[in-house]
């Protein structure tokens, strides 16, 4: 028991620990404006954990230990909804809003221009409804049709931001709230790339990856897709909920600690909405979550009243939609693009189309395996997705458009590029070239990757000089880069003795590195930035690196059979020992470490046990530096966020990780 238990007495203390949570997780969670520090958060759940589990007469449904942990559920029940969960009419071009407007004016009796609009960014996601009675989560259900839902209470409660007890006061007795659930897109690659390693079925699209997470039957699962909500709007209420606008009703919504849109305002006339409509569509791509639209209701309750429904919508709102993130268009053919560690990936050759306002005519289909899962031919009308900055893919086939020529496409026997064989092991869903450095495409992205700002960072060459060199002749290796003289490279189109200068002095000084930059450079396959890192820790200089064995290099922390496997693979190639030599030769060079212990050995250190994953720019030393004392201390250094996962040190510019 807790000394503050021991004062006041469990359920004193109890009670003080779920308020302050409540209360930590509304500043985390609706304003994103947290008072404490992770870690505090930890201590005081961690606290009120012990309690609960010394004192079980003390454990409530809206405990925040309760989100997660329950057992899997056989099937959903059903919910009825009160107030039945209506879709919204559609307009996607200007003239389509300015009829919507035209007709509530008119049914107002107001002139044209005169309406107030709540307007808001409608998700990509699944809707749900939320039943709160005297302030206290009760049940959630989808949508259904719209009448009759799932139950999917068991999930929602674990999302963060949906409450288990609404904070302040003034309640109503029941309470139905409108939301969208909806999974951010960091997450969704995150989720579809774990798939692809488990060579398990890709969701489609963020929305269908939402829709799958809350419908798992365990719970412990949809916690673990960190599904998330905003709140758009009430079903049935008792009169406690007196608003008299939407806009008021939002607000009150977040006084109860509901989450909603921050993006959420009035507007004024269509000339507002549509001024909202392109300053919301210019935020699109730079949004963490998918939205295809934004929504318009008439703002004032009495009006929306008046104005009624219409068969399956309500005439008081409207959907105004951005352009198509998925379009429909034909493979004219299917190519295989070998990148640098000889994957070969499928690209479909398309029926130029425009998609979220880009004419798309490529389109990837990742893997092998992907493009057999999904049966995609040549001739085949297919669904196309694109979302911001992502690479075109493709969601599925149509069948029943299928023409009877539709052509198979199988795996090539040899490298389209340097026709070397291909290579595809047994339970792996990526076939690769054999050539290595001889293949020409896997030499480009090796240059690139050898040159990028996180391996041996030479500022200047970049892919279009790389390519212009290969395709000349003067780059054949990495080793080739340290050879490029000033007067070469003034003669190639567009470059002059200064830009040719400035491009030999990075090269220059370039060849200061560290061990662990080197190694991330030379591009061996399975060896990212914090691997590298490990190996440099734990063998101190390259040769003894070179020297190892598997089972050497398999008993260093984070290393398995596999990684070990291509670790000891490169390093037995005799052109890469070669390259390897030259580059040693030309000046690269690194200061000299004391070899370090096996991390799963330091049991003594301060970190001993713990795993630490950095992101972003550390202001007082480089992350190579961080890693290594880590390390030191007994600690582990991950490159990716897991539930192992003990501490994230964030620096500048921190990614997805934070």
């Amino acid at each position: 028991m807790s000394q503050h238990a021991a004062a006041d007495g469990p359920e004193r203390r109890v009670s003080a620990l779920r308020a302050q949570l409540e209360h930590h997780n509304y500043r985390y969670h609706v304003l994103d404006d947290p008072e404490i520090p992770d870690a505090e958060y930890d201590r005081l759940f961690r606290e009120l954990q012990a309690l609960e589990a010394s004192y079980p007469h003390l454990v409530s449904p809206e405990s925040p230990t309760q989100r997660v942990g329950v057992r899997p559920v056989t099937g959903f029940g059903e919910r009825r909804h009160e107030l039945p969960m209506l879709s919204l009419d559609n307009a996607f071009t200007e003239e389509e809003l300015m009829a919507f407007d035209r007709r509530v004016s008119q049914r107002l009796g107001l002139e044209e221009g005169e309406m107030t609009y709540a307007a808001e960014p409608k998700l990509d996601g699944v809707a749900v409804s939320i039943r709160y009675e005297s302030g206290r989560f009760a049940w959630a259900a989808t949508r259904g049709d719209g009448s009759v839902g799932e139950d999917v209470s068991a999930n929602v409660r674990t999302i963060e931001q949906v409450p288990l007890r609404l904070r302040g006061h003034g309640h109503p007795r029941q309470l139905d709230v409108r939301g969208e659930i909806y999974l951010a897109r960091d997450v969704f690659l995150e989720i579809n790339r774990e798939a692809e390693r488990e060579n398990r079925k890709l969701f489609a699209n963020p929305r269908n990856a939402a829709a799958g997470s809350l419908r798992q039957l365990d719970p412990r699962i949809t916690a673990q897709r960190r599904l998330q909500v905003f709140f758009y709007g009430t079903g049935i209420s008792d009169p406690a909920l007196s608003s008299r606008t939407h806009s008021e009703t939002l607000e009150q919504l977040k006084e109860w600690g509901l989450r909603v849109s921050p993006l959420a305002r009035t507007v004024s006339g269509v000339q507002g909405c549509l001024a909202y409509y392109r300053e919301v569509l210019e935020q699109r791509d730079s949004l963490v979550y998918e939205i295809d639209g934004v929504v318009y209701k008439v703002d004032a309750h009495e009006s929306q009243k008046r104005l009624g429904f219409v068969s399956r919508a309500p005439r008081w709102a409207i959907a105004h939609k951005f352009p198509a993130q998925e379009q429909v268009t034909q493979v004219h053919d299917i190519e295989f693009q070998v990148g640098r560690t000889g994957a070969l990936t499928p690209v479909a050759r398309l029926e130029p189309v425009s998609v979220g306002g880009v004419v798309v005519s490529n389109a990837t289909l990742h893997n092998i395996g992907e493009m057999r899962r999904k049966d995609v031919r040549i001739g085949d009308s297919v669904i196309i997705r694109r979302a911001g900055d992502v690479i075109p893919e493709i969601v599925s086939v149509i069948p029943e458009r299928r023409p009877a020529q539709a052509c198979v496409v199988e795996l090539p026997e040899a490298c389209p590029v340097c026709q070397s064989a291909v290579s595809q092991p047994e339970g792996e869903a990526i076939a690769r070239c054999t050539g290595g450095l001889v293949c020409p495409a896997q030499l480009k992205e090796s240059l690139r990757h050898f040159a990028s700002r996180r391996a041996m960072d030479i500022q200047g060459l970049g892919e279009r000089i790389i390519d212009t060199l290969v395709t000349m002749g003067a780059l054949g290796s990495p080793a080739d880069i340290y050879l490029l003289k000033p007067d070469k490279l003034a003669g190639l189109e567009g470059w002059g003795e200064k830009s040719a200068g400035n491009l030999v002095a990075s090269i220059e000084a370039s060849k200061a590195t560290t061990l662990a930059r080197f190694l991330h450079a030379l591009g061996v396959r399975g060896v990212g930035e914090t691997t590298a890192q490990t190996l440099a820790v734990h063998f101190g200089d390259l040769d003894s690196l070179m020297d190892a064995s598997v089972e050497e290099l398999q008993a260093i922390s984070d290393i398995g059979p596999v990684i070990a496997a291509h670790i000891r693979a490169f390093f037995d190639e005799e052109h890469n020992q070669d390259i390897i030599r030259r580059l040693r030769e030309a000046g690269i060079h690194w200061p000299v470490s004391i070899p370090q212990a096996p991390t799963q050995d330091a049991s003594d250190g301060p970190f001993s046990g713990k795993t630490f994953v950095l992101t972003g720019t550390l202001k007082s030393m480089t992350r190579e530096q961080a890693s290594q004392l880590i390390q030191n201390a007994g600690g582990k250094v991950s490159g990716t966020v897991s539930g192992k996962t003990d501490f994230l040190v964030a620096g500048e510019k921190a990614g997805s990780k934070l």
